[in-house]
C-alpha cells in the first residue's frame, strides 16, 4: 500500500477552476501526487474508467492519455466543480441523453465508492445538503439563529407572510437556477419584496421569502473540518454578491457558540467543507442564512485564501484515516 502521505489525491473538476488551482499548487509544493479530472468531458475526449467486483476483490482503473490511476490506491477525492454529464458531443437526441445517464450513474457511481478513500465532500453529502428546506431544518437543529422563513407556492400565503415582517422581507431563489432574458444570462439576487408585489405567478413553482435581517454587516465562514476561516464583509448592498467590486472584507474571529454550531450541522450531513453564510446584527446576533457545501473561497482575502488552501491540503493529505 502507497504510504498515506503518498498516496495519490484525485480531484473531480473542471479545467478552469481557478480556485482548484490556488489547493493543487500547494500539493505540488509539497510533491504530493495529483490526478485531476473532468468526468463530464474527460471520459468523451480519450480517458476510461474501469471497475470490477469479483469474489477476489474489488479493482478499479482511470486511464488517461497521460497516466493509468489504481483506484484503490486513491487516499482522497476532493469533488469541486466538475462538469455536467451531457454525454457525447457527436450523439443527437435520446442517444445523448441515455449516455448522459448512464454516465450519472455509472462514471458517478464509480467515482463515488472509491474504497477507503476520505472525500471532500461526498458527492451524495453536497446533494442532500444543497436543499435549502433541509439547511434550513439542520440550522435550526443545530442552534443557530434562523430568520422566519416561509417556502411556498401559494401566493396568498406569501403575502401574508411578508405583510407581518415589521423590518421587511426579502425573496431569494430556492436554487441557482440558469436563468435568461433573451438569450442574455441574467442573475437572481437576493431582493427586498413587498406584499403588494406578489402575484398569482408565484403559483408557478415553490418560493422563499425571509424576514430581513436588520444587519451590521455580513460574514462568510468557510469550515475545513474543525478549522474555521471567517471574514466580516462590508457592502453597500443588500446581497453582497451582486457588486463584489464595492465590498470590503476583513478576518473576523468566530464566536464560540457559532463555531459549536457549524460543527453540529457539518456532522449532520456528514460535510468536512461548508462555506456558511451570517447576517450579523448591531446587537451582535449571527443570523444564519445559507451554507453551500461546495462554495467559492478563493476571492477572500491572500492570507485567509492561502490558509483556507493549506487546510484543504492538510485534509486532503490526511487520506484513509481522516
Amino acid at each position: 500500500m502507497t504510504p498515506r502521505h503518498r498516496q495519490p489525491v484525485l480531484v473531480l473538476t473542471n479545467p478552469y477552476d481557478v480556485t482548484a488551482d490556488v489547493v493543487l499548487r500547494v500539493l505540488a509544493h509539497r510533491r504530493s501526487p495529483v490526478v485531476r479530472l473532468d468526468p463530464g468531458t474527460d471520459l468523451h475526449t480519450g480517458a476510461s474508467l474501469t471497475a470490477s467486483f469479483r469474489t477476489d476483490g474489488r479493482r478499479g482503473t482511470l486511464r488517461t492519455p497521460s497516466r493509468e490511476l489504481d483506484l484503490t490506491e486513491v487516499g482522497a477525492v476532493w469533488v469541486r466543480r466538475a462538469s455536467p454529464y451531457e454525454g457525447p458531443a457527436d450523439l443527437d437526441g435520446p442517444e445523448r441523453r441515455f449516455a448522459a445517464s448512464q454516465s450519472v450513474w455509472g462514471a458517478g457511481g464509480i467515482l463515488a465508492s472509491l474504497p477507503g478513500a476520505h472525500y471532500v465532500n461526498h458527492p451524495w453529502a453536497n446533494r442532500a445538503a444543497e436543499h435549502k428546506p433541509a439547511q434550513l431544518a439542520a440550522a435550526q437543529r443545530s442552534g443557530f439563529a434562523v430568520p422566519d422563513t416561509l417556502i411556498t407556492n401559494d401566493p396568498q400565503e406569501a403575502r401574508d407572510f411578508v405583510a407581518l415582517q415589521r423590518a421587511g422581507a426579502v425573496y431569494k431563489p430556492v436554487w441557482n437556477t440558469p436563468y435568461s432574458v433573451d438569450g442574455e444570462p441574467r442573475a437572481v439576487w437576493v431582493r427586498d419584496v413587498r406584499a403588494q408585489e406578489i402575484t398569482d405567478a408565484v403559483r408557478a413553482c415553490p418560493h422563499l421569502f425571509q424576514a430581513r435581517v436588520p444587519k451590521a454587516y455580513d460574514v462568510r465562514v468557510t469550515a475545513v473540518g474543525d478549522r474555521l476561516f471567517g471574514v466580516r464583509i462590508d457592502s453597500p448592498d443588500l446581497d453582497w454578491r451582486h457588486r463584489q467590486d464595492l465590498m470590503t472584507c476583513t478576518p473576523i474571529a468566530v464566536p464560540e457558540p457559532v463555531a459549536r454550531s457549524v460543527a453540529d450541522y457539518l456532522g449532520h450531513f456528514r460535510l468536512v467543507f461548508g462555506a456558511f453564510d451570517f447576517a450579523v446584527t448591531p446587537d451582535g446576533t449571527w443570523s444564519f442564512l445559507e451554507c453551500n457545501p461546495n462554495g467559492q473561497w478563493a476571492w477572500q482575502p491572500p492570507e485567509t485564501t492561502d490558509r483556507i488552501a493549506h487546510a484543504l491540503a492538510d485534509e486532503l493529505q490526511r487520506g484513509p484515516d481522516a
